[in-house]
């Protein structure tokens, strides 16, 4: 496998830039956690176009996406990997779409399902529709293939699906959506409010049980009576997803317009503001709000700008990374790199960038406490290992 030592000491970045301020925290200066002198960045696999979504078995075989929609399992301890056949005819490959996320389920050993999230044709339409199915895998083919979730057929543009899988320590399925509609723009006028309309899948982070139903225990939206799959709302396009195994909160990154991207701690009903508000600017560099903040919208602890462009989300929880244990990763898909972030108190406290100058679409701790990254152009599978 090709090897490559970088240092990161010359990379770490300390500053009030990098920082946002909050609702709950006052802004400070901190110097981030000492972190290791050098990785070892391994090829695990090359040779692919955009691998979106990728999670591990409980016996170490990875699954991973291309975009394109093609699933393929790599067998723990081999180097070629397996397409799987069976997937869904009506993926859409178009703008931001095609075959997204994937998710092994906790109790995969058991009861054998995987998730995974694709953006779906409408026959007669150019608009897109975010659909979570659920399927087991027999024989390297898809079985017991089911919808479980689905979108209005309302992207016209077909961008911003969000689209990150997770399940959370109350055994509930968790699923980002990005805003979709007919096109991003933000500001009170906006002509997409997709993300403030509760009653539209899209723009939201939904919560439901594994079969797709809605959990008693949702929250009631303001203007509905009953609870739905929404457990928050006012997401722009939230690529990342995780659970903070610290303290149990689910985390999120989200793309912000032209400056402003985003780290999130979700909580339930909470509004999280776009397209009213945001710490950037649209792309034709009119204001979308006078502040970034409002009562009654729950504000970043992080933000970005400019965009990195954040995608994939996992904590770091291998004592392999010493200091770094407990630290938030995610990936730059515009700036291009790998942001180790430092946390205290739920607080960003410093940022170390590694893998700069690549582009990075996911990540994920694997089950030998290694980190496994995504890259693209070409689309391919890298390993940091701590020396």
């Amino acid at each position: 496998m090709k090897k490559q030592t970088l240092s990161v000491l010359s990379a770490l970045i300390v500053g009030a830039s990098l920082f946002s301020s909050c609702q709950q925290v006052a802004d400070h200066d901190t110097t981030p956690a000492p972190i290791p002198a050098n990785f070892q960045v391994q090829t695990v696999l090359a040779g692919y176009e955009i691998i979106w979504g990728m999670d591990f078995l409980p016996n170490g075989d990875l699954l991973f996406t291309e975009k394109r929609g093609r699933l393929y399992r790599l067998a723990n301890g081999s180097t070629t990997a397996t397409e799987l056949t069976g997937l869904p005819g009506d993926i859409y490959t178009a703008g931001q779409g095609g075959l997204l996320d994937l998710r092994a389920h906790p109790q995969y050993a058991s009861n054998g399902w995987i998730y995974a999230t694709y953006a779906g044709s409408t026959a007669g339409t150019q608009s897109g529709r975010l659909n979570l199915m659920r399927f087991k895998i027999t024989n390297n083919q898809l079985t017991d293939l089911s919808t479980i979730f689905q979108t209005d057929a309302t992207n016209a543009w077909q961008g911003h699906y969000g689209s990150r899988i997770e399940f959370g320590p109350d055994n509930m399925l968790y699923l980002s959506v990005g805003e979709g509609g007919p096109r991003t723009y933000g500001g009170a006028s906006s002509p997409n409010q997709n993300a403030q309309n509760v009653n539209t899948g899209w723009g939201k982070i939904h919560r439901m049980t594994d079969s797709g139903q809605v959990p008693a225990d949702n929250p009631i939206l303001p203007g509905n009576t009953a609870p739905t799959t929404v457990y928050a709302y006012g997401n722009r396009n939230p690529q990342g997803l995780a659970f903070n195994p610290t303290t149990n909160q689910l985390w999120s990154t989200e793309h912000g317009p032209k400056g402003g991207d985003e780290v999130n701690i979700i909580r339930k009903g909470a509004n999280y503001g776009w397209p009213l508000v945001s710490y950037g600017v649209n792309y034709d560099g009119t204001t979308i709000s006078d502040s970034p903040t409002r009562d009654g919208i729950q504000a970043p602890i992080h933000t970005w700008t400019p965009s990195i462009g954040t995608s994939g989300l996992t904590f770091i929880t291998s004592d392999k990374f010493g200091t770094l244990k407990g630290s938030l990763v995610t990936g730059g898909l515009a700036e291009e790199y790998l942001s180790i972030l430092t946390i205290s108190n739920n607080q960003i406290t410093g940022e170390a960038k590694l893998l700069t100058g690549q582009r990075v679409r996911n990540v994920k701790q694997g089950p030998d406490g290694n980190l496994y990254v995504s890259l693209e152009g070409p689309g391919r599978i890298v390993r940091i290992v701590p020396n």
